[in-house]
Parts: structure tokens; C-alpha cells; sequence
């Protein structure tokens, strides 16, 4: 083969690896992969490898294995991590104005707070992150949170009253919840079923999703089906990948991502209704009927504090939709 042909022969064969090139992308989050984080992080990057002609792949990191949530959004926004299925409770403390959506009893039910998530509130909420080092994809979600305990039974606040109880990192839920009498103990994840096991901590609040994906029965005696926080999750890209897409794979990732924010929510309505029974299996006490309206009450004075760190308006505009 002479020169030209040569040059001609490896010249194609380069642009054949350009083409072909795969970047294998680490994506994290907290719970199992069977879990609705592990669910929707699963649907998300088979919509990516697809829809890149599986030029992008990605690769698991369930069961905090990159660290916890704290730490994986620091990694998105260094670039040494490139994906996370995260809860607002850390992303809050990176973007402040996500916590209004932590603020407790705020929505009514799952149809208000998708309706607030996925319309200009929460997207306006997305697209804040990039200023703060992040790029936000879609809105998924954890579900409504619930406390469990292995002390007692909690049907109102004076039940909960006294209790040590793990919380996420996350000033809104640790101001609502101290109204309750509740002793907040902020706390990462991958530390929380060890703290209860030793009794360090006498409960935990989050939703069924993560009380089953983490056999939280095992450590904890009483669940009580309290409502009290809705709590929404993000898929958040690295912007060193972000910015390396082309206009066409960006919407690629976009539309995976939202099609992945169903398939999780599917999966918290799944585990909703069939985690009760299942923990009434594992021999948990469960407390069905709580006086909402007790909590509700409750928590009323620490709205004058949240009205002034976010806008009296602003909550009044979630409260709204309808």
C-alpha cells in the first residue's frame, strides 16, 4: 500500500472511532437499583444509549457507592462525577431557593406537587442550578415523607414530642419539624441504619420508597403515615458533559430524563400501594389514620420564617395551583 493510500486508509479508520466512540458516563444515587432512584436512573440512560446511538453509556453507582447525596453533588459540580438521581434535603443547601419545595404540608396531594414540579415554578427551580454548578435535566421524584420510630406510636405531635429523630440535611425540614417537639438530628444516609440500630437515633422520616428500598423494618418498630413533606428528587448532569453535547444530544438527555421522571413516579405510586402491607408483614406497627390537622396547626408559626426567607408570595403561588 503506498502513502496516499495509507494516509487515505488511516484517516477513515480514525473517523470510524470518532464516530463510534462511546464516553461511559457515572451516574450515583442513595437507594438499591431496584429502587425508584435505581428505576428511573435505569430508564434515563437506556433512553441516553439509545437515543445517542449508544455513543453515550452509563454506568450504576447505586446504594451511595460515590458517596452520599452531599457528596455526589459536589462531584457533579467538580466534574469527577458526571450523574445523580438526587433529594432536594442536600440540593437545597447548593441552590437555596429549591428548599420552598421542603417546606411542610405545602402540597395538598401527588397530583398538586407534580402539577408544581413540572410547570414554570419547578422549572424555573431547574433551570436556577446552572448558576450554581449543576445542570438540572428533570424533576423526579421520593414521594411524601412518613416518620417511623421504635419507641411509640405517633397519631399527633405530642406522640413525636421528645423524639431523636434522623432528618436530612436541611434547615426548612429540621425548622418545620422541631414545631412537632421533635429533636432534629441531621444526618447523611449511608449513616442512618446503623444509628438506628445502635439506638443513637430513636426514628427517621422519609418516604415508603426509601423505608422499603433501606428494610427499615429491621431497625424501626412504628410507622405512622404522616404526610408531612413532599419530597422531589432531580436528575442533575455534570456541566462538564453539558457542555460538551451537541444541541441535538442535549435534547436526547432532556427528553430521557423527563421520560425517566415518569417511570420513577410510577414506581413511588407502586410502592405506596403495596409498602404498607408489606411492612405490616415485616411486623411494623402502622398508624394509618394521624391527625393532620394537629400537625398542620402545629407547624404554623414557622411559615412567618419561611414567608421571610422565600416570599410570602412565592408559597402562596405553589399553594395555588391547582
Amino acid at each position: 500500500m503506498n502513502k496516499t493510500k495509507l494516509t487515505i486508509a488511516t484517516a477513515a479508520l480514525l473517523a470510524g472511532m470518532a464516530v463510534n466512540a462511546e464516553t461511559i458516563l457515572k451516574i450515583g444515587y442513595s437507594n438499591a437499583i431496584n429502587s425508584h432512584y435505581g428505576v428511573g436512573a435505569v430508564a434515563f440512560c437506556d433512553g441516553v444509549e439509545k437515543g445517542t446511538q449508544g455513543r453515550y453509556k452509563c454506568q450504576q453507582y447505586p446504594n451511595n457507592a460515590l458517596g452520599g447525596e452531599r457528596e455526589m453533588i459536589e462531584a457533579v459540580q467538580i466534574g469527577t462525577q458526571d450523574l445523580a438521581n438526587v433529594s432536594t434535603g442536600p440540593l437545597g443547601n447548593f441552590v437555596p431557593e429549591v428548599k420552598v419545595v421542603d417546606i411542610p404540608f405545602l402540597f395538598r396531594d401527588y397530583d398538586h406537587a407534580r402539577k408544581v414540579m413540572d410547570g414554570p415554578i419547578g422549572q424555573d427551580l431547574l433551570k436556577k442550578m446552572t448558576s450554581k454548578g449543576v445542570v438540572g435535566l428533570a424533576w423526579t421524584e421520593n414521594g411524601f415523607r412518613h416518620m417511623t420510630n421504635s419507641k411509640r406510636a405517633i397519631y399527633t405531635p405530642d406522640d413525636a414530642k421528645g423524639l431523636k429523630m434522623r432528618t436530612m440535611e436541611n434547615k426548612v425540614h429540621m425548622d418545620g419539624y422541631k414545631t412537632f417537639g421533635i429533636l432534629p438530628t441531621p444526618m447523611a444516609w449511608p449513616e442512618v441504619f446503623g444509628a438506628l440500630q445502635q439506638g443513637t437515633v430513636d426514628g427517621q422520616e422519609n418516604p415508603i420508597p426509601v423505608i422499603l428500598s433501606g428494610k427499615l423494618w429491621q431497625v424501626q418498630k412504628h410507622f405512622s403515615l404522616t404526610n408531612h413533606v413532599y419530597s422531589p428528587a432531580a436528575l442533575i448532569i455534570s456541566p462538564a458533559i453539558w457542555q460538551k453535547l451537541s444541541d441535538t444530544d442535549k435534547a436526547v438527555f432532556v427528553d430521557a430524563a423527563k421520560k425517566a421522571s415518569v417511570i420513577q413516579r410510577k414506581k413511588v405510586n407502586d410502592d405506596e400501594s403495596n409498602g404498607i402491607t408489606q411492612m405490616e408483614k415485616e411486623g411494623m406497627q402502622v398508624v394509618k389514620k394521624v391527625d393532620g390537622d394537629a400537625f398542620r396547626k402545629a407547624v404554623t408559626p414557622a411559615y412567618a420564617t419561611f414567608a421571610k426567607e422565600f416570599g410570602a408570595d412565592k408559597i402562596a403561588a405553589i399553594q395555588a395551583i391547582k
